[in-house]
């Protein structure tokens, strides 16, 4: 197949480099387009990042050479790319307007980006959940006057480090109550340079800006249902979050207790209802899928972050230590590797869904 022309605004910062370095030699898609601030724009790529690349490996030959242009100006990309990933450091509402200028520019925006994830027609997906939220874009391109242009945004990067496996159980006929988390989340998380190095050595930092809020409300999305011209959230289900900056470069870690409807499933019930999760079909043959969404592991002391963030192309979520609770039903630990499967990599998947889907 000939490749789709695809875009990345917020090209040089930590996600933006994430996109570079995953999209190199990507079978579906290739990088024709880089934009960031207006101090980086005008230059070659390799020039814009100088100093700042952040990534183990070297900056992919076919866009090094790239002139960065300024993110603010969407009609610049229109004629150079289909699509766009947007992983601009920007206010909530200037994001959020760029990304609609984007859109309307007949672009299809895939964003790392919070601003949109509580827009009603826009739909957040974790593709292995909830594929079927993207069943609303043809509504949001006919109130929004779009032919081409859309918007789909992945959720905050540490919620998928726990709702694979709660819908897993949620599918497997076994509906969640109420939920208790703590979530214990990378340094690389917070970008680049994040917390100074004073304040994580020898301490962890209980408190991430809007991170509680979104761990309780963005599931409820997520598992919601299409209604019209809307996302209508999921009610029944009650969860209450602590999130946590640890000093781990990268991979988030939940720790989750569980407390079920009606029906509860014996701990070897769920852990072979894990194993046995496949999320999207195999027929789809999405490049960045991982082969196993669920990755379970009974040693006493995993996962972690530095043996487990890495498997199945860092694109799995790792679940173990899987017991009963002394006040819910069961607890269980989830990790995956944040700025891969919770950012760029995640939304490289929902492109790639889109693109399966004719939405291109």
């Amino acid at each position: 197949m000939q490749k789709i022309p695809v875009g990345v605004i917020g090209a040089t910062g930590m996600v933006g480099q994430n996109y570079i370095r995953l999209l190199d030699a990507h079978p579906w898609f290739e990088v024709t387009c880089v934009a960031a601030s207006p101090g980086s724009a005008n230059q070659p790529y390799r020039d814009a990042v100088a100093g700042r690349w952040l990534m183990a490996s070297p900056i992919p030959e076919g866009v090094s050479h790239l002139i960065v242009g300024d993110a603010n100006r969407a009609d610049q990309a229109r004629n150079q790319c289909r699509l766009i990933f947007s992983a601009v450091n920007m206010k909530k509402d200037a994001v959020a307007a760029l990304e609609m200028e984007y859109a309307n520019q007949g672009l299809a925006v895939v964003s790392n980006n919070s601003a949109h994830r509580h827009t009603p027609d826009v739909p957040m997906v974790i593709p292995e959940i909830n594929p079927h939220h993207l069943e609303i874009i043809p509504a949001q391109r006919k109130s929004r006057g779009w032919d081409k242009g859309l918007i789909a945004v992945k959720s905050n990067c540490s919620v998928q480090s726990y709702m694979a496996p709660i819908y897993a159980l949620i599918k497997a006929g076994f509906p969640v109550n109420r939920i208790i988390l703590t979530t214990l989340q990378a340094l690389s998380g917070a970008g680049y340079p994040g917390p100074a190095a004073i304040d994580l050595v020898d301490n962890i930092v209980p408190y991430i800006g809007g991170e509680e809020e979104k761990s309780e409300i963005e599931p409820l999305k997520i598992l919601g249902r299409v209604d019209g011209n809307a996302i209508v959230n999921a009610s029944g289900i009650d969860i209450s979050a602590h999130c946590t900056r640890v000093p781990v470069t990268d991979g988030h870690t939940a720790c989750v207790s569980l407390e079920f409807k009606e029906a509860k499933p014996d701990l070897d019930e769920i852990g072979t209802i894990w194993r046995r999760f496949s999320g999207l079909p195999q027929e789809l043959a999405l490049p960045s899928a991982p082969k196993r969404p669920i990755i379970v592991k009974t040693e006493p002391d995993r996962p972690q972050p530095r043996k487990d963030r890495d498997l199945d192309k860092s694109m799995t979520v790792t679940v173990g230590r899987l017991r009963k609770c002394n006040v819910f039903d069961v607890r269980f630990i989830g990790l995956h590797h944040n700025t891969v499967r919770g950012a760029a990599g995640g939304a490289i998947l929902t492109a790639e869904l889109l693109q399966a889907g004719n939405y291109l």
